[in-house]
């Protein structure tokens, strides 16, 4: 068994069209394949329709939607690990008190211990780190559950919280490097007419242009090697509501303030986790460790190594949202992020992640995470009561994992129906299918294609 590489394969992208299919055939087919990304993104356009009309504009105003992204920011990091994390079918529920715990150390090494900025923050995403490898040694080593360490984790971290308040109750941040992480923006460079940053503008064009001939590529790419590719059709439906959504952002962001460099942060951390999931062996891992735990083990996968691995990026990342927090506030107090773990991950469900593990893709994350945090700046506008936020965020985290579960009995059936092969719980949409091309010698067999070495 030493002798032999297993790979796992991700589950097929849309289908091209049957020759006789019908236009009506085709719409039903894509949608029923791609049910979670649909919904996803129909929700999205929904949550700002409504909390647009709803507040008469404000919602969508420049100012409102810079608010949001600068908010969605910190959610949005630490989203991106919850991902790694729950496609290896664990959870963590520590992220709020460790992310407002670790905001205040950073603002307490640099107000109190007087250490620079950068060297603040470096602790601070160390101290993460080293957080996580303990859950994940705890997790993958003693083989503790998630749900109990992480539990444990996150009362110890309300503590820890409150500990380094309680002199004063809030401690203010006055570093201007600091400040300027998450209040920050990038210098216009140069303006015209209404457009006041035109360094934002330039940036969201290339960023466009960039966009499109990556999916080009890739489609070619794949279909170079014979994989199987989305409908023409649908793979151009897609890259234009992309380009409609960021071509509106990009005006409302160029016409005040511009691009945030926590935006740019997000950015930076994104591109790093989807890169890792598609483009790496720890990534690969990662996915077979979620689609079948006893196979990877079987198959020669660390699986220790690996748990504590995705939980040292979880612990990162939440170092990291708690500095663009603390800056966000500017001083660090003893709430800051009570209730994140909820936008969190309920933002990974809604995304596309299942609670079986195995799936995921952290732009969904990130969509997600919008989603969540659209409902609590939308529902903050227009004046409604607290309890009722609560409730709804309660109901979004548990319809979402409903919806999963819908969705993959209606993929089963769909699949059935068409008589295709099982395939595992991996979607391709997390993984660029053109790493796997030169790997595949064999059949696939339970999801996984065996080489003799």
């Amino acid at each position: 068994m030493s002798n032999m590489q297993v790979t796992a394969i991700p589950e097929a992208t849309v289908a091209e069209s049957a020759p006789h299919e019908t236009i009506g055939q085709s719409i039903n087919r894509v949608i029923r394949s791609n049910i979670r990304n649909s919904v996803m993104f129909l929700v999205l356009i929904i949550v700002f329709v409504v909390f647009a009309v709803w507040s008469k504009g404000t919602f969508v105003n420049s100012y409102n939607l810079t608010m949001l992204v600068a908010q969605t920011c910190v959610v949005g990091v630490m989203a991106c690990g919850m991902t790694l994390v729950i496609i290896i079918r664990h959870i963590d529920l520590s992220v709020g008190y460790m992310c407002g715990f670790l905001g205040a150390v950073a603002v307490i090494l640099m107000e109190t211990v007087h250490l620079p900025a950068i060297l603040a923050i470096i602790i601070v995403v160390a101290l993460g780190a080293a957080i996580g490898l303990g859950e994940g040694m705890l997790i993958g080593k003693v083989g503790i559950p998630a749900f109990v360490v992480t539990l444990g984790l996150m009362i110890a971290g309300h503590g820890l919280e409150l500990l380094s308040t309680q002199k004063t109750g809030t401690i203010i941040a006055n570093n201007a490097f600091f400040l300027q992480l998450s209040n920050g923006f990038l210098p216009p460079v140069f303006t015209f007419g209404a457009i006041s940053s035109g360094s934002t503008l330039v940036i969201g064009v290339v960023g466009v242009v960039l966009f499109v001939v990556l999916q080009i590529s890739s489609r070619a790419r794949l279909a170079g090697h014979g994989l199987v590719v989305e409908d023409a059709w649908w793979f151009v439906l897609k890259i234009v509501l992309v380009f409609a959504i960021v071509g509106f952002l990009v005006y409302k962001f160029s016409t005040f303030n511009g691009i945030s460099y926590a935006l740019i942060i997000l950015g930076a951390v994104v591109v790093f986790v989807a890169s890792l999931q598609s483009r790496t062996r720890l990534g690969r891992h990662i996915f077979g460790l979620g689609g079948n735990p006893e196979a990877a083990e079987l198959s020669g996968v660390n699986v220790v190594k690996v748990t504590a691995l995705v939980f040292v990026i979880m612990g990162s990342l939440v170092g990291l949202g708690g500095v663009l927090l603390a800056s966000r506030m500017a001083a660090a107090n003893p709430t800051a992020g009570q209730g994140s773990e909820l936008l969190v991950i309920a933002g990974c469900f809604i995304g596309g992640c299942s609670p079986a593990g195995g799936i995921g893709r952290v732009t969904g994350s990130l969509i997600g995470a919008l989603i969540m945090q659209s409902l609590v700046s939308g529902m903050l506008i227009v004046h409604i009561a607290i309890s009722y936020q609560y409730v709804v965020q309660g109901g979004i985290l548990v319809l979402a994992v409903l919806f999963d579960i819908l969705s993959r009995r209606i993929s089963a059936a769909s699949s059935q129906l068409e008589q295709q092969p099982a395939t595992p719980a991996i979607e391709s949409q997390a993984i660029d299918q053109s790493w796997m091309v030169g790997d595949v010698t064999g059949k696939p067999a339970d999801g996984w294609v065996v080489n003799a070495g």
